[in-house]
Order: C-alpha cells, then sequence, then structure tokens
C-alpha cells in the first residue's frame, strides 16, 4: 500500500467584498458600511473542519482581525495554524516596498498580539508576489515569517508566475521556503488545481483526478485553498463585469458539498505541520527567479 499523504488545507479569511475582482465596484472606504458575513461564514468552515477531524491554516486578512478578534482566537483555539494575509488586501504590485513593509508588519504584529503565537506564514492578495515584486520576498524574511505561499506557477491576467517550481523552494539569500499553490502537469503544460475558483468551476471529479495524480505520480503534498465566502450562495450581489461576477458567484451553491467530499476523500493538515515540521523540506533547492521591472 502506498504512503498516504497528507495535503495542506488552507482558508483565505476575507469577505467578499474584499475580492479583487470587485475592487472596481466597491472602494474600501464603504467596506465598513456593507453586510459583514466573514465571521459567520468562517465559523461555519470551522464547523466543517470539526466535523471532519482535520487541523487547517487560516491566512486572516488584518481588516477580518480587527473586526472579529474573537474569531482569530477561536481559529487558533481549535487547533488551526493562524497565518497572515496582509491588512487592506491590496495587490502588492500596486504598493510600494514601505507600504508593503509597513503593513504586512502591522498585521503580523496585529495576528501574534491575538493568538500568543509567532506567525511564520504569509500568503499575498490574489497571489500578487509576481517577477516585479519579489523584493516582497526579502521582506517577509526580515520580518520574521518563515514560510510563504504567494507564488502561483501558472499564467493568469491578475497573478501568476508560469516558470517558477511546482514544488517548495527557497526564493532568497535567507532561509524562506516558499510553498506555491498547486498545479498539475500534463502533456507538457501546467493546469491549476489549487482550489478557489478552479474548484468550483472543474467538475468534482476532474479535481479529484488532479489532487490524485499530484499526491501519487509527484509524490507532493498539495496545497489547496478557498475563501469563506465560498460556501455562501446567499451573500449580497455585486455590480461588476461579466467575467468577475462569473469568477466569484459561480457554482457558489455547490461549494459546500463539494469541499465536504474533498475532506473525506484526502488527507488534510496544516501548513507548518508539513512544510516547516519536515526535514523533507529542510534543505531545497535554492532558485533564483528572473526579475522583472516594474
Amino acid at each position: 500500500m502506498s504512503e498516504i499523504i497528507t495535503n495542506a488545507m488552507t482558508v483565505d479569511v476575507e469577505d467578499y467584498f474584499h475580492v479583487t475582482a470587485f475592487s472596481k465596484s466597491i472602494n474600501i472606504s464603504d467596506w465598513s458600511s456593507l453586510e459583514y458575513r466573514a465571521e459567520t461564514n468562517t465559523e461555519r468552515v470551522l464547523g466543517l473542519f470539526d466535523a471532519a477531524g482535520i487541523k487547517a491554516t487560516f491566512f486572516v486578512l488584518g481588516w477580518v482581525a480587527k473586526r472579529s478578534p474573537s474569531l482569530i482566537q477561536k481559529i487558533h483555539a481549535a487547533g488551526h495554524e493562524v497565518a497572515c494575509h496582509g491588512m487592506s488586501h491590496e495587490l502588492v504590485y500596486k504598493q510600494t516596498p514601505n507600504t508593503f513593509l509597513n503593513e504586512t508588519k502591522d498585521a503580523k504584529h496585529l495576528l501574534e498580539d491575538l493568538v500568543g503565537v509567532q506567525v511564520i506564514g504569509y500568503r499575498a492578495a490574489s497571489y500578487s508576489i509576481v517577477k516585479k515584486t519579489l523584493w516582497a520576498l526579502d521582506i517577509l524574511l526580515d520580518l520574521g515569517f518563515r514560510y510563504d505561499s504567494s507564488i502561483f506557477p501558472v499564467r493568469h491576467d491578475i497573478y501568476g508566475m508560469r516558470d517558477a517550481p511546482r514544488t517548495p523552494f527557497n526564493p532568497t539569500a535567507g532561509a524562506l521556503l516558499e510553498i506555491p499553490l498547486t498545479t498539475v502537469e500534463l502533456f507538457g503544460h501546467r493546469f491549476p488545481c489549487g482550489g478557489g475558483g478552479y474548484f468550483r468551476l472543474l467538475p468534482y471529479v476532474t479535481f479529484k483526478a488532479a489532487l490524485r495524480r499530484v499526491n501519487h505520480v509527484d509524490r507532493m503534498p498539495a496545497v489547496f485553498y478557498f475563501h469563506p465566502w465560498e460556501i455562501d450562495p446567499s451573500q449580497p450581489k455585486i455590480a461588476a463585469g461579466t467575467l468577475s461576477k462569473f469568477r466569484h458567484y459561480h457554482n457558489l451553491n455547490r461549494t459546500q458539498a463539494r469541499l465536504e467530499r474533498l475532506l473525506s476523500d484526502f488527507s488534510w493538515g496544516r501548513m507548518d505541520s508539513i512544510f516547516i515540521g519536515s526535514n523533507r523540506y529542510t534543505n531545497v533547492e535554492r532558485v533564483s527567479l528572473s526579475k522583472e521591472s516594474a
């Protein structure tokens, strides 16, 4: 019998109005006046994980942590990892290095004050560490993060670094582990199978087969992500472009059932336990990613 590989289950804790797809429709100054659903939806996620008996990593947006400090403490008390998702959900490539430094530091300290332990993981809004923002990795290292999960090794209109490794690697001169989002390689092409909209778009059997290939052929743990709003088909509808609405709302009514199947069909755990607590990733390859001028 082949070894059962434990995959990383991750949740990007943000609300429906934080998403990049709606940034042209909603001003950040209006966030506080909109119906707030992140707390209730995240508690539903906690219930699903508890029923399945798994622990996960929650990349928490600082804005949500300020609004719902007890929720973040509840996540930690339930045995899950609390990691950092920045403060404002602004794309990294729309920030200056100094703005990114200050925002990320504030978000990290906020979370650490709430849960009483060091926060070692980071994920950028919409995977916006790309070639022209590789400077952000050095800042994360300086701030004391042990790992980053912001690089999606695919081509996309908002994010992506197509030539980045598919497996964990060291992208800096220091000991920062980059844990890319999961892709599957077929016929010389990469296809995303790490969750989010891809999980809602593809038939479940296709997605399951892709993850099984990653586990059994590549012998790699997958990194899966979703957002609490993705199990909330009753959320308010935002006026936006056709593509943005499709990406956000497609199959929301099916996501929870699919997620429950996924939790049952695979073994899941926390990012820090799988990647930082494992000797397998102690001395990963140092990969120098080619930078792109801003």
